[in-house]
């Protein structure tokens, strides 16, 4: 196993051994609002900070860019950091929540871990390496488009201007798919694209460290990971679809129509 990433799963089981252990202590938890139904604890920050020690004890050198304290240092080796995926979830003890970890170098990632700690389900994947859930190899499912497929999807909750449009794909998407689910959690809804546990998944306006693992995780299970023009800028833009080759470019074929101006920039 390629040494990062062995750094990297240390530093997600620190981080969700720690979040599964405040899990009975959510009713005395100090909750702040960072924006419209955007929430942070103690939790997510000291989760974070448990990740960035184990990862700059390392490497102390590489640069940061993390959901709770932004970016950090200037190295040609980053990594991306979400310490709680799912922090509302977290708060209601539904349990449905994850550590995503990736590194990229010069832009490009190159090792990736998403941690459900309640699960105890560690999902990883080293560029080139093909990806696994503890230690068992996965891939993505073979559906040649969304007929009958099972969709994961996110609501735009913090960016309610792009609601009409969802509605929109949803609507549509729903009178073609077997099923779309809500889960709560863009990481593992993209890790469970991997291992197959969903067909595909598209969301508008998320953050790259909610992206970034769960993208390079899909591509080495056999699945593509593209924005809703299928290119490269899913990280930049926000918008994100994903599965294997054939049900992507039918998903991102059936968004075209549903498209506006602010959700193509």
């Amino acid at each position: 196993m390629q040494p990062m990433l062995n750094i990297a799963i240390r530093a997600a089981h620190a981080a969700g051994d720690y979040i599964s252990r405040q899990v009975n202590n959510i009713p005395n938890l100090e909750i702040e609002s960072k924006d419209t139904n955007d929430f942070v604890t103690q939790v997510d920050r000291n989760a974070e900070h448990k990740i960035i020690e184990t990862l700059l004890k390392a490497y102390p050198d590489h640069s940061i860019l993390a959901e709770e304290s932004g970016a950090q240092g200037d190295s040609e080796y980053q990594w991306i950091i979400d310490p709680l995926d799912g922090t509302t979830n977290f708060l209601h003890g539904f349990p449905h929540f994850a550590v995503s970890i990736a590194l990229a170098h010069k832009g490009r990632l190159e090792q990736a871990v998403i941690y459900d700690p309640m699960k105890q389900e560690l999902f990883s994947a080293s560029r080139g390496d093909g990806a696994t859930l503890n230690n068992r190899r996965i891939r993505v499912t073979k559906p040649v488009n969304i007929k009958g497929a099972l969709l994961g999807t996110g609501f735009p909750f913090k960016q309610k201007q792009h609601l009409p449009a969802f509605q929109s794909m949803f609507a549509d998407f729903f009178g073609q798919a077997g099923d779309i689910r809500r889960a709560g959690s863009a990481a593992l809804d993209l890790a469970y694209v991997a291992a197959g546990r969903l067909d595909a998944f598209w969301e508008i306006g998320l953050q790259p460290w909610d992206m970034a693992a769960g993208s390079l995780i899909i591509r080495e299970a056999g699945g593509l990971v593209g924005d809703f023009s299928g290119n490269e800028n899913f990280l930049e833009t926000g918008n994100i679809v994903a599965g294997n080759p054939k049900i992507f470019a039918d998903l991102t074929r059936k968004l075209q129509p549903h498209l506006t101006e602010s959700i193509k920039a």
